[in-house]
């Protein structure tokens, strides 16, 4: 790319972002398909002004590497070692068995043995980019499918080593001489692997013993650029030094991340990662939606429809497959299945690798290339078409089907059911159980149910949306269900349920915010709770006090406030999505809370007059 048409490649591909995202995102499609879709406006296809996307992708990869670094900035070795049954369960046997199929296929179309494993191989591995952004925006991350999904990609990133180190082997027993690192060049066999393993043994070494104390140096300096151009150092270094020995920088970054997740830095280095990994993200959705060769596709398109078709069918059923091995319910083993079926950003850069290799024909890399980004671009429209279509249907969430009951029998029947047992609901049960009231519990979360069950809480797993679930915990006798997970769309799908099949149960209902109370309140819900409103106000009674007002007065005030917000929450729950007058008449009670507050502060003054008088 010339130096003076980056600023210019630059402004194209930001303002294609700033206007595909928010349209992208206001129809339902999330952001990556609108960084994909603006990929493809500033394309060669449609408007041509990105110019050089294949550099800019090149750049862009970088965004990946510093979402793994975050990755394993949230996993802890400990963390790792209990999900390692996950890890080399479920990604173990989707790679292998994905890449044996996908092996098997390449030798009957007349590719070489060597071509097959390769292709087989590099094809196996999804989108960790993608896949884990889509998951935080529908907030899957923390569900069964969300954990299966994490599992598989973890193994997938780890995979790419022996990849790396495979290809090249591949290559020579086809008779081609692969590329070496200039660095590794003349080494023999076992000295290019002790290299290899003391790069990671110095990763290791360095997060343990170097960089905590560097960043307590520079934490006394106080100054947070600081933080930010360590937190860049750590990442570019380490992938530099993974280039250098051939191996992958995104995996480097993923184990400096999990040697650092101890310390107790963690969090600011992930708060300065944070917006460059976003941007950089964005920029590589965006470079693959360019990079897409049209002309190739318009040259072979039944070729390439039937080839995309093929491989993400073939991927699905392996992963469904897996899913139902795994037990997974029916729900989320479709969004499992549909999350990862695509072909990964690895493989722009395990084709690029084959390429200097040597290992298949220009042709064949080329069309490659294309599947694995259409096969990326397809995937966020394939989650909204289950999304909206078929999980209605056939998946569990479909009101006729008789839906999957709790792995165990519930025992207990007991007056009060509390669905979502987090951080909310685990304190409702310490209050009640500290009361002398036992109640039902039940979480969708299996390890949160584990948890639970050892700090001595009677925990059942299960969706709470499901009408046989409830059914089994005593919906039927109880008096009242408390819904207090974490998911609004879940929430309110739990309310619908139970207010159908269980009119005799009162709902008390946890929500977020205003625009969530709307939303229940509307549902005829009238014990509504906004999960941070009481904290709130117990703070802004402190904040009066420490600033010499009078307890009494504080408190006071406080009741007022929260008496005059919930009754207007109420009285604005018809109007919230007319804009308009939903603004003219939050304005009007805000002044309204305000006059009230003044005017209760003059009486008290007041009163306190007449009563100095009174002892004069």
């Amino acid at each position: 790319m010339h130096e003076d048409s980056i600023f210019i490649q630059a402004i194209i591909y930001l303002a294609a972002a700033i206007l595909a995202v928010p349209i992208a995102k206001k129809l339902g499609l999330g952001s990556v398909l609108g960084y994909l879709l603006a990929g493809i406006l500033v394309g060669p296809a449609v408007l041509g002004l990105g110019e050089d996307s294949e550099s800019v992708l090149h750049f862009a990869e970088f965004g990946v590497v510093m979402m793994l670094f975050v990755i394993g900035l949230e996993l802890e070795p400990q963390s790792l070692w209990r999900m390692r049954k996950l890890i080399l369960g479920k990604g173990g046997m989707q790679v292998l068995l994905s890449a044996v199929i996908i092996a098997g296929i390449s030798l009957l179309f007349g590719l070489s043995m060597a071509q097959s494993i390769a292709l087989g191989l590099i094809l196996a591995l999804s989108s960790t980019a993608l896949v884990i952004q889509m998951l935080n925006e529908k907030g899957l991350m923390k569900t069964s499918s969300g954990k299966s999904a994490f599992a598989v990609l973890l193994f997938q990133d780890i995979a790419v080593i022996p990849i790396i180190a495979l290809l090249p082997l591949l290559a020579v027993t086809k008779g081609v001489g692969g590329e070496s690192h200039p660095m590794l060049e003349g080494l023999p066999a076992w000295a290019e692997t002790v290299v290899t393993i003391g790069s990671i043994v110095l990763v290791v070494l360095a997060g343990k013993f170097v960089v905590p104390p560097a960043f307590r140096i520079i934490a006394r300096t106080d100054m947070k650029e600081l933080f930010t151009a360590a937190a860049l150092l750590i990442v570019i270094s380490v992938s530099v030094l993974m280039t250098i020995v051939g191996l992958s920088p995104a995996l480097g970054a993923f184990i400096a991340g999990v040697i650092l997740a101890s310390s107790e830095y963690k969090h600011e280095l992930e708060n300065h990662i944070f917006p460059f990994k976003k941007l950089l993200l964005g920029l590589f959705f965006i470079a693959v939606g360019a990079s897409i060769n049209f002309a190739l596709i318009m040259q072979y398109p039944l070729q390439m429809v039937a080839f995309v078709f093929g491989l993400m069918t073939l991927k699905g059923l392996v992963l469904f497959g897996l899913g139902k091995s795994f037990r997974l319910n029916t729900d989320h083993n479709l969004i499992f299945a549909f999350c990862l079926c695509q072909a990964g950003e690895f493989g722009f850069v395990l084709f690029s690798f084959a390429s200097n290799l040597q290992m298949f024909p220009p042709e064949l890399i080329q069309f490659m290339l294309a599947a694995t980004a259409i096969s990326m671009a397809l995937t966020p429209l394939l989650m909204l078409v289950n999304e909206k279509f078929i999980l209605p249907n056939i998946g569990t969430m479909r009101e006729e089907e008789t839906p999957a009951v709790a792995e165990e029998e519930i025992e207990t029947k007991n007056a009060v059911i509390i669905a979502g047992f987090g951080t909310f609901g685990y304190t409702i049960g310490r209050y009640l159980k500290a009361n002398g009231i036992e109640a039902t519990y039940l979480d969708h979360d299996s390890d949160q149910v584990d948890l639970l069950r050892k700090t001595g809480f009677k925990v059942y797993y299960g969706d709470a949306s499901q009408e046989d679930l409830l059914k089994s915990a005593g919906a039927s006798e109880a008096k009242l269900l408390v819904v207090a997970v974490d998911n609004p769309e879940k929430t309110l799908e739990i309310v619908r349920k139970a207010k159908k099949y269980f009119p005799n149960l009162e709902l008390l209902v946890r929500v977020r915010n205003r625009h969530y109370a709307y939303e229940i309140l509307n549902e005829g819900i009238d014990l509504v709770y906004r999960e941070n409103l009481d904290t709130s106000l117990r703070m802004g009674e402190d904040i009066l006090m420490k600033l010499g007002g009078q307890e009494e007065s504080a408190k006071k005030a406080s009741r007022i406030f929260y008496e005059m917000d919930e009754k207007s929450l109420r009285e604005m729950a018809n109007i919230y999505k007319e804009k308009k007058s939903y603004i003219s008449t939050t304005r009007e009670k805000i002044k309204e809370i305000e006059d009230v507050l003044k005017q209760d502060k003059i009486q008290d003054i007041a009163g306190a007059s007449k009563e100095e008088d009174k002892i004069l």
